[in-house]
Order: C-alpha cells, then sequence, then structure tokens
C-alpha cells in the first residue's frame, strides 16, 4: 500500500458513511466522491488475492475504513472459529481500520455456517457465552470491536432479558463498543410491539461508537431487514432520537440488495450529514441557554 493511510474523522465531528460494494469500486477510485468514510464486510476479504484485495488497497489510500463482520458468531456455543479469527487480525494489520465490528447473534455450529444473522434467547447462560466469545475475540486481535444489534422476527420463550440490557450487559462486562443499528430497532420494535424509545434510554451512550442506517421491506405481517431501498421516514426520526442520547456519531448507509447507483448512496449519505449538521448546530444553540439558566 503506497502512501500515507487517511486519517481518523475526529470524533467531535463525524460524518456519514457508505458500505463499499463492488458494482461501486472503480467509480470511487476515479471519481472521489465526498463522502466520510466506507465500511466493508470483512469476510468478503478473506481471500489471498485477486481484484477484491486490489481495490481494496486503492480505496483504503483514500478513506477511512472500518471492517464489519458477519460470520464470528458471537453468540455461539461452539464459541469463535480460530481460522475465522486468524484471517481477520491478518485483514485488520494489513488495512488499519478505524473500527471493527460483528453482530449480536449467532449464526454458526458443527461447523457450518448459516446464511443469516440469528437472533438469541436473552438469558443469562447466553449472556455467558457472548461475553466469552467477545472476550475471546478482543484478546486475539489485542482491539476492542462493536458489537450490533440485529433485526428480528420471532422471540424465545426462554429470554429473561430485554435486549437492549442484554447488550448494555455484554459492552459493560467486555468493554466492547456498541454499533447501533436504528433500522434493526424500529423494525425489531414494530415487529415485537416494544417501545423502540426505551430501547435508546437503555443504551449506554458512551459504548456507541458507530451507527448503521438501512432500508426495511414488508411482507404484510412483519418488517423486513432487506437494506434494499432508502432509510424510512420513522428510522430517521429515531435517528434523531438516537443522536440525542449518543450525540453525534459515525454513521453508515447500509445497501446490500438491488444495489442501486453511487449517486443514490451519496445522497442518502449526504441526507444523514445534514441531519448530523443540524444536531450540532442545534446543541451549539442549546449551550448558552443551559449556561445562562
Amino acid at each position: 500500500m503506497d502512501g500515507p493511510l487517511p486519517v481518523e474523522p475526529q470524533q467531535l465531528n463525524p460524518r456519514a458513511g457508505i458500505g463499499l460494494r463492488p458494482p461501486h469500486y472503480r467509480e470511487i477510485i476515479d471519481t472521489h466522491p465526498d463522502v466520510g468514510w466506507l465500511e466493508v464486510h470483512s469476510e468478503n476479504f478473506f481471500g489471498r488475492g485477486g481484484h477484491p484485495l486490489y481495490f481494496l488497497e486503492r480505496v483504503r489510500e483514500l478513506y477511512p475504513l472500518s471492517l464489519h463482520g458477519v460470520g464470528l458468531s458471537l453468540g455461539s456455543a461452539d464459541g469463535v472459529s480460530h481460522a475465522h479469527l486468524v484471517r481477520l487480525k491478518a485483514l485488520a494489520t494489513r488495512f488499519e481500520p478505524m473500527l471493527m465490528s460483528d453482530h449480536l447473534c449467532w449464526g454458526a455450529i458443527g461447523g457450518r455456517h448459516l446464511n443469516d444473522l440469528l437472533p438469541l434467547p436473552y438469558t443469562e447462560e447466553a449472556l455467558d457465552v457472548v461475553c466469552a466469545n467477545v472476550g475471546l475475540v478482543q484478546d486475539f486481535l489485542g482491539r476492542q470491536i462493536l458489537v450490533e444489534n440485529v433485526s428480528s422476527y420471532l422471540e424465545y420463550f426462554d429470554s429473561s432479558i430485554p435486549e437492549w440490557d442484554f447488550l448494555a450487559e455484554v459492552a459493560r462486562r467486555t468493554g466492547c463498543g456498541i454499533l447501533l443499528d436504528v433500522n434493526n430497532i424500529y423494525v425489531s420494535a414494530v415487529n415485537h410491539g416494544f417501545d423502540a424509545l426505551r430501547y435508546l434510554d437503555a443504551i449506554p451512550a458512551s459504548s456507541v461508537q458507530e451507527i448503521h442506517l438501512a432500508g426495511h421491506d414488508s411482507n404484510g405481517l412483519c418488517l423486513i431487514d432487506t437494506h434494499g431501498k432508502r432509510v424510512a421516514g420513522p428510522v430517521w426520526n429515531l435517528y434523531g432520537e438516537a443522536l440525542t442520547r449518543v450525540g453525534a456519531m459515525r454513521t453508515l448507509i447500509e445497501w446490500d440488495s438491488d444495489v442501486p447507483s453511487l449517486a443514490t448512496l451519496l445522497d442518502e449519505a449526504h441526507r444523514a450529514d445534514d441531519v448530523l449538521e443540524q444536531w450540532r448546530t442545534d446543541t451549539e444553540r442549546s449551550v448558552p441557554h443551559a449556561l445562562a439558566a
């Protein structure tokens, strides 16, 4: 990799980023669009060579990078795959990401990986498993990871801990950060009938280091987290509520199915930038009044 790596965005003035997808590799390199940072799915770059790694090297020279995993299976009672961790650490060493993350879920058993991010039963036993796995990952990588809440379409009868308290406790016990997916909160809140604001209120603001926004669909019975369209109005509203609780935060626009033009992705990211800027402006205006009081 030639030249200096991009400087990490200042935490006091975070911007929105987009997920880097193959249809946009060349256009991003050629046009260097105005976007704060890029995020990739780690497992897509576990190979030893080829075009994906070539393009990621070129892009990494232009933008800060986040590695977002989908295969650690942090909730698996089988533990975390050592081979997976070896590949992940090599990727992190090569590209020096500003953030690394994966999901509060399970997706592997008996050496077989399932093509989904499956929800956990929120029990004390599951909490012990997740915390042990997160601790192992962080020790092996030698760095903090972020854990993301997933969307879900069913709940376990055995669950005894609210999801929001479960996630907060994982962060407290392990020292991991939280990747707060606002769309996932909204989808699950509608599907299961809980208050999305109650979820936000339970999350320790100091643990949140990234926010995800995405689009969803409905099958008539529940909302489906498809990552296949623009962010919905209610999710933008919930995003504003999240910012009032955690402050201005790096925000990613996720779009994984029916991937649109780069211009559409950038338009969504710029809208998030506008919301972040409005939040900062409103906060600055309120400070003198608070001091005067």
